[in-house]
């Protein structure tokens, strides 16, 4: 054998092997399809993982920026001279572009820092092509989904707009600057006065973004309240969101909630109080930290921060919101099966009780079948006397009334005498029964009898209360008071009444007033309606009285003119109330972002849904169960409130570090494998993995927001801290190194810069749409959602603009085509 031309193999040396932690063992035999399979398995099951850790990382962040201290005022008016108040110590601004842009942008800032080093200081091409590609997609894709997003013609528009317009100048400035930089003053190097610069903007941009917050140097307006928490806490910004913060927190408020649910029958307790934690949570105000964090805990089953609500129960809720004449009035009556299962015909009257004027000549009775129907049946109709008499006041009335296979309804006519002289109203009975026959088995329901009321129509009548006083129940919210009209029911008569303040008064205690009662022809009965208002008292007995005026149409008052009504608790619905109000405090208890102890945090690792199994969906199983193993390694990270969040932030954080070396890895050896450049991995595949949680938490925030500042307004922001902290850092980094060692930090052009002009280009004209939707009509004048065309229309532009940055930006990188830059 000739030695000289034998290369020996080495098992550590093949093609697609050189990463900074991967591959661990020898994957040299490996076919490259199964390797690249598993790597974009792997690539995947790590995005889960950072999106996991980020939730601990948000929670610490929350932590450290809803700090508190507490500060003396000078109060003349207590012994102490002095009054203690607590104030934050983060502004909302600062906190927003700060800590919590960190924690939403740290893997690609993480991933730009560790290339930099793991590649002995040499720029790459994933880390930079990922803060682009991500930029792209926040600023396209996510603005396009929120647009879309908004359902029902509704517009969502950036309130803070000074805030908006510096972070949506600087997130265009931070690429243009990036093209002078690596184009204009030093091409294809970075200096170190260069490198610090760009890493000082980040500051800058907080410095400016302050001061047009504060409206310094501008026309002043009056000082706003700053007091509450800033971070992802439950209270929202005082100057938007102050009305309804008041309606939806605290216990009046949630004790009205609860109130409303108490009023819808068949609810159980259990899920009122969560229909009420829900309305508590989706009509409050919250930041992009609260949407983010909700975003990752739906893809990894984790604990949810909006309840879980059956759709049956929660449209039951909804129904006793609209007004009482657009709700369904049908109303399901429970009844005793008399058909044994479906094996028996059942015969009954259509209803209890009919009235008929004198002079109609004729009343129908209606009968109906149910049960077993496909089996002729038979049943007796016989008339009875009350104080109407067979022969004098209606013909009697005694026959077989026959149903054949599959028929529901009969109808039978009972002559009524009109003898033209006036008598009192006057009654009589109809009764069902059964015919004697071998041939057939059914059994009569619950109206077997029915009564009918002869009304004598020869005279107008008299109008008069039915009761002399009448009991209101506080929860009813409505109260019907009867009024009767009696010996006759002749023309059109009417009657005008009023309310008259006792221990219950108007305008507090119910809506009074006065109003005209109007009867139709052959109309015997009506009633007057009034609103009831509730009240905070423990033990209520208020009283108002009902008073009838004045008649016309010949009608006459009668005996009982005037009524009192007496509202009063309904203790066994206050009990109701206050069991819904409990549970639903335990349930907001429940939604807290973070644990307070290392139990808490492994039970909710270690449960779907953190241990709700009735709200676990299939999805959320499925997700838990992929996502496992990582919730049980983050469970040991330290909770919170242990020395104000900063362990759990610099652990999690490290986390964050090493999870996003692997998926560098992961990403680079995938494109490796399939012949894709870093570049177009970059922009493509990481960006999107990083992107998903904006991604859902931007829609979520979209839709339950008043306003876009915590949806499509945060995303300009996050696209210039990208580039300040994700690309300034590991500049300055590896500028310094190099300057030590006598040499330039080179980085090259590459496809990076035709990127860069090509995002830039896509968001000056995203920028430009959404100020143009803003104000314009047809557009809603809005940023967010409007009529459905110009929507669509908006949000099909924005893809489109990302699917040409993606296609062009992948040409250059492949060579298809070369712009020269």
């Amino acid at each position: 054998m000739n030695n000289s031309n034998y290369r020996a193999f080495d098992p550590f040396n093949y093609t697609c092997s050189e990463a900074l932690l991967l591959p661990i063992i020898s994957e040299a035999t490996w076919s490259p399809g199964v390797r690249a399979f598993l790597y974009i398995l792997a690539l995947l099951w790590c995005f889960l993982a950072v999106a996991i850790i980020a939730d601990i990382f948000m929670c610490s962040i929350e932590k450290i920026t809803s700090k508190t201290r507490k500060i003396r005022i000078a109060d003349s008016s207590i012994p102490e001279g002095y009054k203690e108040i607590e104030v934050k110590v983060w502004n909302d601004t600062v906190a927003n572009l700060s800590l919590l842009a960190l924690g939403t942008s740290a893997p690609e800032i993480l991933l730009s820092v560790i290339e930099i080093v793991g590649n002995n200081f040499k720029a790459g091409d994933l880390g930079p092509g990922t803060i682009v590609g991500s930029a792209a997609f926040n600023l396209l894709v996510i603005s396009a989904i929120c647009i879309m997003s908004i359902p029902g013609g509704d517009v969502r528009r950036i309130s803070n707009m000074k805030v908006f317009a510096v972070t949506a100048f600087s997130c265009i400035f931070a690429y243009v600057w990036l093209i002078i930089v690596l184009v204009g003053i030093s091409p294809g190097k970075i200096e170190i006065w260069e490198a610090f610069l760009t890493l000082l903007f980040f500051p800058l941009l907080i410095i400016i973004a302050f001061i047009a917050e504060k409206d310094f140097c501008m026309k002043k307006k009056p000082p706003r309240n700053d007091s509450g928490f800033v971070g992802i806490s439950l209270k929202g910004n005082p100057e938007e969101q102050e009305a309804l913060d008041q309606s939806y927190s605290g216990r009046a408020s949630i004790y009205k909630i609860a109130k409303d649910l108490a009023m819808v029958e068949d609810l159980p307790e259990d899920e009122a109080a969560k229909i009420a934690a829900k309305k508590v949570v989706e009509h409050q105000h919250h930041d992009r930290g609260w949407y983010r964090i909700n975003a990752i805990r739906n893809m990894s089953g984790g604990k949810k921060l909006i309840p879980k609500v059956l759709n049956t129960f929660d449209e039951l809720y909804n129904r006793v919101q609209l007004p009482e004449e657009e709700r369904d009035e049908a109303a399901v009556t429970k009844r005793f099966d008399h058909s044994e299962g479906g094996t028996k015909p059942v015969i009954e009257f259509t209803a209890s009780a009919v009235a008929v004027l004198e002079n109609e000549g004729k009343v129908r009775i209606g009968i109906r079948r149910s049960g077993k129907i496909d089996v002729p049946v038979s049943v007796r109709v016989e008339t009875i006397n009350g104080t109407a008499l067979e022969g004098s006041d209606y013909k009697a009335f005694d026959e077989v009334v026959s149903f054949a296979a599959n028929e529901l309804l009969r109808q039978v006519y009972i002559e009524i005498v009109d003898d033209f002289e006036w008598e009192p109203d006057e009654f009589f009975f109809v009764k069902l029964a059964p015919v004697p026959s071998k041939d057939q088995d059914f059994a009569l329901g619950n109206l077997a009898i029915c009564q009918v009321t002869i009304i004598n129509d020869d005279e107008p009548g008299t109008l008069d209360f039915a009761k002399p006083s009448v009991i209101a129940k506080e929860s009813s919210r409505r109260i019907r008071i009867p009024v009767q009209r009696l010996s006759g029911a002749d023309g059109h008569v009417s009657v005008t009444w009023r309310t008259k303040d006792m221990t219950a008064f108007d305008g507090k205690d119910f809506e009074g007033g006065e109003g005209e009662l109007k009867f139709d022809n052959g109309e015997t009965s009506k009633s007057i309606d009034l609103v009831l208002f509730p009240s905070n008292k423990p033990e209520r007995d208020d009283s108002f009285q009902v008073e009838l005026l004045e008649t016309t149409g010949g009608a006459k008052l009668g005996r009982l003119t005037k009524t009192v009504v007496t509202i009063v608790n309904d203790e066994e619905f206050n009990g109701l109330v206050s069991r819904i109000v409990n549970m639903t405090f335990g349930n907001l208890d429940g939604l807290a972002l973070e644990d307070s102890t290392y139990v808490s945090q492994f039970k909710n690792a270690m449960n779907v849904n953190g241990g709700d199994i009735e709200g676990a969906t299939f999805v959320d199983y499925l997700l838990h169960f992929l996502t496992f193993v990582w919730k049980i390694i983050f469970a040991f990270i330290p909770p919170v409130h242990i020395l104000g969040g900063w362990p759990t932030f610099v652990i999690s954080l490290g986390m964050i570090g090493f999870l996003t070396a692997l998926i560098g890895d992961l990403a680079s050896l995938f494109g490796c494998l399939i012949g894709l450049e870093d570049s177009i991995t970059a922009i493509t595949l990481v960006a999107l993995g990083t992107s998903m949680p904006d991604t859902f938490a931007s829609k979520t925030a979209a839709i339950m927001e008043r306003n876009a500042d915590s949806s499509v307004g945060n995303v300009t922001g996050s696209n210039s801290v990208n580039v300040f902290l994700g690309l300034g850092i590991p500049w300055v980094i590896a500028s310094i190194y190099w300057h030590t060692k006598g040499l330039p930090f080179d980085v090259p052009v590459g496809s990076l810069v035709f990127s860069v002009i090509l995002y830039t280009i896509a968001a000056v004209i995203a920028l430009s749409i959404l100020v143009i939707r803003r104000n314009v009509k047809f557009l809603g004048n809005a940023e967010l959602g409007g009529p459905t065309a110009g929507k669509i229309t908006c949000g099909v532009i924005f893809i489109t603009l990302w699917v040409l940055y993606v296609l062009f930006s992948a040409l250059q990188a492949k060579k298809v085509i070369n712009v020269q830059i």
